[in-house]
Formats: structure tokens, sequence, C-alpha cells
């Protein structure tokens, strides 16, 4: 999962990213209004967590524009124990929750965890595609109920494909989700097609279907037609 974080304060931003990663998420970093609105537009992301007190602008002006772009984004609000109206606002405007600085970061953690299930999985711990079951929280997919061994890149890829089922995929999009925002302007997009290749030998060898299709010129749609 990408997650855009958008926070000024410089320990505060180096540790919550830092802590982001290790839980497994693909974390980008904002330290600006100004770096954030150049991020949301040209970037897309499963959860942008906000802080709404930016030194160059209101966080709440960044949510909207968020919004009007790709309201299916997650928000995470961060702000201070004193903006209760302003926390109200971002619901109201768009925003799924809200955490108080300071916070555990274990917290904010299950926070992201939530707005994910709620956006991407319609509430459900796990998502299913017929024989492939992939589990979130442990970063595990099981086909026809065996535990399937993948490396970090193929199961973000796998995960990556079963939440956008059916939809042609860009290798230009799957770059970006998968490797950062500055992979598609990678001169050729080779390493997306060896960790596809071994995704899809692994699948079929524990006994499932290829779902897999090329669209040629284009990128990939995950599909059981």
């Amino acid at each position: 999962m990408k997650i855009l974080l958008v926070e000024d304060e410089v320990n505060l931003l180096n540790t919550t990213s830092n802590y982001l990663r290790k839980e497994g998420y693909l974390c980008e970093e904002a330290p600006s209004y100004l770096a954030a609105e150049d991020k949301i537009a040209t970037h897309q992301y499963d959860v942008v967590i906000l802080d709404l007190t930016l030194p160059d602008g209101n966080g709440l002006d960044l949510l909207h524009k968020l919004k009007a772009l790709y309201p299916d984004t997650g928000v995470l609000i961060v702000s201070a124990r004193n903006s209760l109206d302003d926390r109200l606002t971002g619901l109201d405007l768009g925003a799924d929750d809200y955490i108080t600085k300071p916070f555990f970061l274990a917290e904010l953690n299950s926070r992201i965890n939530a707005i994910i299930r709620r956006r991407q999985f319609k509430g459900s711990a796990t998502v299913v595609f017929n024989e492939i079951e992939v589990l979130p929280d442990a970063m595990q997919v099981k086909v026809n109920g065996n535990l399937l061994e993948l490396t970090k890149k193929e199961y973000d890829l796998l995960l990556y494909f079963v939440t956008n089922k059916n939809r042609v995929l860009t290798r230009e999009a799957i770059a970006e989700h998968s490797w950062g925002d500055h992979a598609d302007s990678a001169d050729n997009f080779d390493f997306i097609y060896s960790h596809i290749k071994n995704l899809r030998r692994k699948i079929v060898q524990a006994g499932g279907t290829d779902y897999l299709h090329t669209v040629y010129g284009v990128g990939y749609k995950f599909s059981s037609t």
C-alpha cells in the first residue's frame, strides 16, 4: 500500500515514515503544503496522512483538492488537541478519521489499517478472489488454502491487482504504486515483468489459475475472463 505523509515537523516526519516503511508500506513524504500539492497533482495514493497545520498553507485546502482529484483515497487527519473545529471540517470534507498529536505510532498504524480495510476491502480482513485469499494484516497469501511463499514485491503486486480486479493497469501505474513516485520515469519497465513472471509461476505451481492478462502495449489486467 502506498501512503503519502504530509508533515512539516522534520523529526516526526522521519520517525513516522521510517516506522511505516518497517510496517511494509511504501511511504512518500511531503514536508510542506506546496510539496504535498505537487505530489497529489501527479500521483495517486491509497492513504494520505495529513497534518492540517502547515507553515505554507492550510491542510483543509489540500484535503479539498485531494478529494476533487481522488475521492476514493483514504485520509487520516493529524491535528493539534485544540483544533476540534478543523477536525470536524476535515471529516465533513471526506476525511476518514483523525488522530491528535502526540500519538503512538502503533495507534497510527491501526487507524491506517482500518481505513484501508474500509476503503479497499469493504471492511473485511481478507481479500478473496476465487481460490486466492490475501490476508493483508499478516501480509500472507493462500492458494486453495495453502500458504504461498512470495517476496514483498510479489505480495504488493498481487494485492494491487486483486484490489483492482477487472481494471487495466498501466505499467507506469504498477511501477509507481509498488516502487514509488519516481518509478514511472524509468527508461523501461522490465523489472516489473520479472516480478510478475515469478508471481504467475508461484500461483500456478500452487494449483491456482493465472488470472493476469497482458494488455499489449499498455499493461496488465487481473480477471477471470
